[in-house]
């Protein structure tokens, strides 16, 4: 594992600094690799630990309920509020329930519920198996015979990857709820007038292709949070970057991930 300290540049200036930049990057990319390479082999291998699965998803889905409710409501007030205006000065106010639907339930839904679950989630994974980490519980239970990656690891992506989808569903629910009370004190629009236009507006290309990446969103915040905490360096240091990282980390992996999936819908909406 690389320990990136701040000694282990100090000595460093130039063009050799980064380098050294450049080639830590890409040993932790495939360090990445290796342990999510890992994680595909040991994920079919018996024993299954079922009930640290389900611990685990109600920790991850019950715990970030209130907080993606909330922030998708808000999300939803937020986005009519701004638009209305705009969309009142082209005369197209009629078309806000579709805007604001596909809008949501295409892009924003879905990364701001992983954005949340990014620094919620992952660094709470992080934080949890980098204390293992340091104070020798892994180790222990690689010497009892256990296998601490099946049972640490492997629930824990598993768990994201299920549950992420869940929770963004839940997000889009409440940013409707949002726009629609905007829209009902502001235009009048009936509960089933909104709702009517907003599912209209909505196609099996708008829906596949949110709910499919959320599942890659989820995964790929497990895989790094515990890949943080997992090879933690010692130390309470060691720890807390290791729950700072994996926040920073999960939220860019979660931003190529959705540039790479809009990229793919085009180039099938192009065929």
């Amino acid at each position: 594992m690389l320990v990136d300290t701040n000694s282990k540049y100090e000595q460093l200036s130039g063009l050799k600094y980064v380098y050294q930049k450049i080639e830590d990057f890409f040993s932790e990319v495939g360090e990445v690799a290796l342990f999510s390479g890992r994680f595909f082999r040991t994920f079919w291998q018996p024993p299954y630990e079922w009930r640290e699965l389900l611990n685990q998803s109600y920790f991850i889905g019950n715990k970030s309920i209130f907080l993606v409710s909330l922030t998708g409501f808000i999300m939803g007030l937020v986005l009519d509020l701004q638009s209305r205006p705009t969309m009142i000065e082209f005369g197209a106010v009629s078309w806000m329930p579709s805007m604001v639907g596909i809008t949501i339930v295409r892009e924003m839904g879905p990364m701001i519920t992983a954005l949340i679950c990014a620094g919620k989630v992952g660094s709470s994974i992080g934080a949890e198996l980098g204390s293992m980490r340091v104070t020798e519980q892994i180790a222990a239970m690689e010497v009892s015979g256990t296998n601490p990656y099946k049972y640490l690891v492997v629930t824990r992506v598993v768990a994201t990857t299920l549950m992420l989808p869940l929770l963004v569903i839940l997000g889009d629910a409440f940013a409707l709820g949002g726009s629609f009370l905007v829209e009902n004190l502001k235009g009048n629009v009936s509960f089933h007038l909104y709702f009517n236009q907003v599912f209209d507006s909505l196609a099996m290309g708008d829906i596949v292709p949110s709910t499919i990446k959320t599942f890659f969103f989820g995964a790929a915040i497990g895989l790094v949070g515990c890949y943080k905490g997992y090879t933690s360096s010692k130390g309470t240091a060691g720890v807390g970057k290791a729950s700072n990282s994996a926040v920073v980390v999960a939220s860019v992996v979660v931003f190529v991930l959705d540039f790479m999936a809009v990229l793919i819908a085009d180039l099938f909406y192009e065929l």
